[in-house]
């Protein structure tokens, strides 16, 4: 049943060539191993057997006085075939789950001339063919070793010397030690075999200062483990010498010592060459040896394709070129993304069984103009439907699908600390003309763990209005149709559902099944040889319809000489993001584009596939448009760049520079963690036009000074290219961690912090961003302010900073001016009350009006009546018993008392 619905669920996606492409190869791999193992296996029992086995044994017993024959060869036959088929199907199964390998062995591509630096192997050696020799001779050794074992035991019950040979079976015992042998003698071929392979696995060793072949290996293992195949070939005509002569089991004990001999032999030459040529002079003897792994490895990780240019780092304002970097001060982000979070789900939620399990980062146009938004998935969490309404109608027909996103800008604020929603509500409503969804309904996401069906004569809930709820049904084409009884009873045995899904009333034959719904089961499914990003993010497309982009990627862990990370657990020395996967939240239909076709094992899929993978150029120019740099891929390079930006050997094996991400302190955990990458729409040093950037600051190892950053950039033809920005080695620049100190020993600020914390509420700091710009870099952290009861943080101070000077203010235009303006920062709550009207916070117009003159005056008579108001609201709320809001309306008034007082 799982096989006939796995093939309906692909044919619904328009892939039902690869189900059955893969089900072929599955079950060709599984046949001819599982053939060959259980022929292997049974026959050589059957050619072993001696043929009066039950007398040798003794299977006669005495029952009540009489001597009984018992059917000893029959039972020991049924056993041996029952172990055989046994291990027959496990090596099979086996064998099967590595398809993967075989697929790219059969379709691998011609090799683009890449030769690795020791055997000469071209790259596809390494990464098609060598896996599957290694597989085929782990096998071929797993079927000789029970070989021997099956024969072994049949020497052993027969060993029973003289009282053997007398009774005749002399005969029978010289033919089991001729089989044990042959065995041996096709074991040590098959272990020679495996020593010639295990060369090429030098070249993937780890060493503790580099990876791959050492001086010690070149000069005498690579040439030892040839010395020992040899050797184990010598033994094999031993042993099959004794298989003909019939010699004495001396003699066959005498066949692994050659091996033995020289592998005791080859290990102390190595200990010796190690020791006494090598550790005296190992930089000067590795040297060409950290060469080979420093390339192969910045290959491996594309770090060969990056762009080095010079950063200035600049330490003051005037460096930081305000006026020809508006776009990038006008977007700076200052929503941190889990205060967001946790924002919406207060104020957007709107019912309890909601939920915004992530925010994402994306760039949208906007009045002619780019801004960066955040966005938020509005799912259906069907855990958090109340207990009452947990049944099976409700779970599988009506409450179906999440509905809608929120949108808003990463700096928009509104004067009560919230964020500027320009896409918001339930029917969505929208600020900006031009942006609009025209099909809300999520279907396919990140909390869609379960199956549903639609299409049904139930209407399906679409989301609540007023007293009652609006209601909808399916209008897309995916799923599986459920047909007839037959069909949907088949449908309903294998998805768990036969006590319900063929009986009930509402189900027709042309409603649907929507399965695998999650976005990673999904793709996982159909392409379960891709690395995914564990980010996907939404996307409004120019149709107004949501999609879901996911990155994914093809890995390896055979790339000659390049040293090996670990990814989710599993180890790879090979990466590329060779693959956008583009899901459609309400039809499911999943789209894969290749968009590196350089890259050798997505054409090896791709040749194996063919109707899964369409070419990037494909792909619609309003997704085209929100294509991004990699998260997962960024942070790999970032790692793997950390060591091996240093290209000179004698640095590397020094590590004179070795450089780790720059780290912070989360305000949640309250424990340092290695920062995460930051979208910024910017214009990158020497550019001319705004893009969107993907950064990472790097930091000296053990450091807490900026070294470097590296960027990954996303639009246009610069997408998948990746530059370092170098920082003067003769400066000192802050790093994350020390503006984090300059903050907590701001007194005006540390004191604020401390105080809000004492009066039923806690203050929660948002991440710490570094942008370049200009020719400096700008520091932003938002500060939040969130009662005790209530999870939602409203922004409450922004601090921004250079290298020489920190500012801040209440709001994101007053720290602008107090910190290109040269006004003095303030902690006083904003004066005036009036939404702003546009997405983003008019921060030239702050600069401009701050340049020359200060900032700009406020109106005394509008402050004094601010504070009259804050003293009312804060004697109200003392009366009411409400003490934390009430402490901060005193400090709000404070604050404006102090304004007026210096104005005086």
């Amino acid at each position: 049943m799982s096989y006939y619905v796995e093939a309906l669920w692909f044919d619904s996606l328009g892939y039902a060539s690869v189900f059955w492409s893969r089900l072929n190869l599955q079950a060709v791999i599984f046949g001819i191993f599982a053939l060959l193992t259980f022929s292997t296996i049974y026959g050589v029992f059957l050619a072993i057997k001696p043929r009066r086995f039950d007398e040798i044994i003794g299977s006669r017993i005495l029952i009540n006085r009489q001597l009984v024959q018992l059917p000893i060869d029959p039972i020991i036959k049924l056993i041996a075939l029952g172990l055989a088929l046994v291990t027959a199907l496990a090596v099979g199964a086996s064998m099967m789950s590595s398809w993967t390998t075989f697929a790219l062995f059969s379709h691998a591509p011609q090799d683009t001339g890449t030769l690795d630096p020791i055997f000469g192997k071209p790259l596809g050696f390494y990464l098609f063919t060598l896996p599957t020799w290694q597989l085929i001779a782990g096998w071929l050794q797993t079927l000789t070793v029970i070989a021997c074992v099956i024969v072994g035991v049949f020497v052993l019950v027969t060993s029973r010397a003289k009282e053997l040979v007398e009774r005749g079976f002399g005969v029978a015992q010289i033919r089991l030690w001729r089989a044990l042998s042959i065995s041996v003698a096709v074991l040590l071929t098959i272990m020679a075999v495996g020593e010639y392979l295990s060369r090429f696995e030098l070249l993937f060793q780890e060493q503790t200062i580099f990876a791959g072949v050492t001086f010690t290996d070149a000069h005498v293992n690579l040439i030892g483990m040839l010395v020992i195949c040899g050797a184990l070939l010598v033994g094999a005509l031993i042993a099959a010498t004794c298989s003909v002569l019939a010699l004495r089991p001396r003699w066959l004990l005498l066949s692994v010592f050659p091996a033995l001999l020289c592998y005791v032999v080859v290990g102390l030459i190595a200990w010796y060459v190690s020791n006494f040529i090598v550790k005296p002079n190992q930089l000067v003897r590795e040297r060409p040896f950290i060469e080979h792994n420093i390339e192969m490895t910045r290959r491996a990780y594309a770090l060969d394709r990056i762009e080095l240019h010079p950063f200035p780092a600049d330490t003051s304002v005037e460096a930081l070129d305000a006026a020809n970097n508006q776009t990038t001060l006008e977007n700076i982000r200052l929503w941190d993304s889990r205060a967001l979070q946790d924002t919406l789900r207060q104020i957007q939620e709107i019912r309890t069984y909601y939920d915004f399990p992530d925010i994402d980062i994306d760039r949208y146009m906007v009045a002619g103009s780019v801004h960066q938004m955040m966005l938020a998935a509005r799912e259906l969490n069907v855990d958090k439907l109340p207990e009452s309404s947990r049944n099976w109608i409700n779970e599988k027909l009506i409450y179906t699908h999440g509905y809608g996103v929120t949108m808003n800008p990463v700096n928009g604020f509104t004067p009560e600390g919230l964020p500027t929603l320009v896409l918001s509500n339930m029917p969505i409503q929208s600020t900006i003309p031009g942006l609009t969804i025209t099909r809300p309904e999520i279907y396919f996401g990140e909390l869609t763990n379960t199956d549903v069906y639609v299409n049904t004569r139930q209407k399906e809930f679409n989301y609540p209005q007023g007293d009652s709820n609006n209601l909808t049904s399916y209008e897309g084409s995916g799923g599986i149709r459920l047909g007839g009884f037959l069909r949907r009873t088949l449908i309903a045995l294998d998805r768990g559902d036969l006590t319900k899904l063929p009986f009930s009333d509402d189900v027709s034959p042309a409603s649907r099944l929507l399965m695998r719904r999650n976005l990673r089961d999904r793709v996982q499914e159909l392409a379960p040889f891709l690395t995914l990003d564990p980010d996907p993010y939404v996307v409004v497309g120019a149709d107004g319809k949501i999609y879901w982009l996911m990155d994914a990627f093809t890995t390896s862990n055979t790339y000659p000489y390049a040293r090996r990370y670990r990814l989710n657990d599993e180890p790879l020395n090979y990466i590329r993001n060779s693959v956008k996967v583009v899901i459609d939240a309400y039809n499911g239909a999943t789209t894969f584009y290749v968009f590196d076709r350089e890259d050798p094992v997505i054409a090896a899929y791709r040749a194996m596939f063919p109707a899964l993978f369409v070419d990037a150029s494909a792909m619609p120019a309003g997704l085209r448009a929100h294509v991004r740099y990699p998260e997962l891929l960024l942070q790999v390079q970032a790692l793997v760049y950390g060591l091996y930006h240093m290209t000179n050997a004698d640095v590397f094996y020094n590590r004179e520079d070795l450089w780790t991400v720059a780290t912070e302190v989360t305000t949640t955990e309250q424990r340092q963690m290695l920062m995460a990458p930051n979208f910024v729409l910017m214009t990158l040093p020497g550019e001319t036009s705004t893009e969107f950037i993907e950064i990472l600051p790097f930091t000296p190892a053990n450091r807490n000074n900026l070294i470097d950053w590296i960027a990954g950039r996303s639009d246009r033809e610069h997408y998948g290219q990746t530059v370092v920005y170098d920082f003067p080695k003769t400066k000192l620049i802050d790093g994350p961690m020390q503006i984090e100190a300059r903050i907590d020993q701001n007194a005006q600020l540390s004191g604020q912090l401390t105080l809000w914390n004492q009066q039923g509420s806690r203050v929660r700091r948002g991440s710490l961003i570094v942008i370049p710009i200009g020719r400096a870099l700008l520091y932003a952290e938002p500060i939040y302010l969130q009662a005790d009861r209530s999870p939602m943080p409203e922004l409450r101070l922004v601090v921004l900073a250079v290298q020489d000077r920190l500012a801040y203010g209440p709001t994101f235009e007053a720290a602008m001016a107090a910190l290109f303006g040269g006004a003095a920062s303030t902690l006083s709550a904003p004066t005036s009350a009036a939404t702003p009207a546009t997405i983003v916070p008019t921060t030239s117009a702050a600069m401009r009006s701050g340049s020359g003159q200060g900032a700009r005056a406020e109106d005394l008579n509008a402050l004094i009546k601010d504070a009259a108001r804050d003293l009312a609201d804060y004697q109200l709320l003392t009366a009411a018993g409400k003490l934390g809001e009430a402490g901060q309306k005193l400090e709000a008034l404070k604050g404006k008392l102090e304004e007026l007082q210096r104005r005086q």
